[in-house]
């Protein structure tokens, strides 16, 4: 069940106990370590539902975890991708989990901006006048304390399975505390661009739209900077192309 982009690997298993998914990783791969996290203080709220997996096993130091396997068809490539009551139980769950617990940060606001300027450090093909643009923005911005909360980091229809109508969520290997527009940042740059009902019927399950022009100018370029260049450094060329078209849009953002 790999992606074969980076070092993961994923394999559903079959054992005495039922079907099962084991994750393992390099040493150098944060995103096993994440995922334990979350299972071991955040996921329950939507575990207790049947609407993510329970964590079975786990090894930090080994970098690996086995997880309950749930049934349903991935959402991504299926019909109900475009199904506006998907992005209703979406918006539900994600404000269920967002609501776990809230805190200020003095310096995730900071740190996102420096993160952006380090992928624009690595190789890219972004556009020499996009990436002077770009640092200009973040070299000008000026960080302020924001608010942040549980966010699964990749929420988006390929990650989530639809069974019988309910939506589940799956993949927490992206799992931080940011700001909870975070999570929307994908959706927003599929999604919700082929119809509006979409993001509509989201905010609707989720109970408001918590964005603000700032913050979610900022998310954009954040989004976009780290999709193209991570994008190129994987070879994944069809995802560095949507990195590329949510540049250009995250900076018609600053042209208002």
């Amino acid at each position: 069940m790999s992606w074969n982009l980076v070092d993961t690997a994923v394999l559903a298993v079959d054992t005495g106990n039922g079907r099962a998914v084991v994750k393992a990783a390099g040493p150098g791969n944060r995103h096993i370590g994440r995922e334990i996290t979350a299972y071991q203080g955040f996921t329950n709220v939507l575990e207790h539902r049947g609407q993510a997996p329970r964590l079975l096993r786990h090894d930090r130091d080994a970098n690996i975890l086995a997880i309950e396997y749930l049934q349903g068809s991935s959402v991504e490539g299926n019909d109900a991708e475009l199904l506006p009551d998907t992005y209703f139980q979406a918006g539900e769950l994600c404000r269920a989990f967002h609501e776990q617990a809230e805190r200020a940060d003095p310096d995730w606001d900071a740190a996102a901006v420096a993160k952006s300027i380090a992928w624009l450090d690595k190789p890219h093909r972004i556009k020499p006048g996009d990436e002077e643009r770009l640092r200009t923005i973040l070299l000008g911005h000026r960080p302020q304390p924001v608010n942040v909360v549980p966010t699964h980091g990749d929420w988006q229809p390929r990650n989530w399975l639809i069974d019988g109508g309910t939506l589940k969520v799956i993949d927490f290997g992206r799992f931080a505390w940011r700001p909870a527009i975070d999570d929307f940042g994908r959706l927003a740059a599929q999604q919700w661009r082929q119809d509006d009902r979409l993001e509509r019927a989201f905010f609707a399950g989720y109970g408001h739209d918590p964005r603000t022009p700032e913050l979610w100018r900022m998310t954009a370029v954040h989004h976009a900077v780290g999709t193209a260049v991570w994008a190129y450094q994987v070879g994944d060329e069809p995802f560095e192309m949507q990195g590329h078209r949510m540049i250009a849009e995250a900076l018609g953002l600053f042209d208002d």
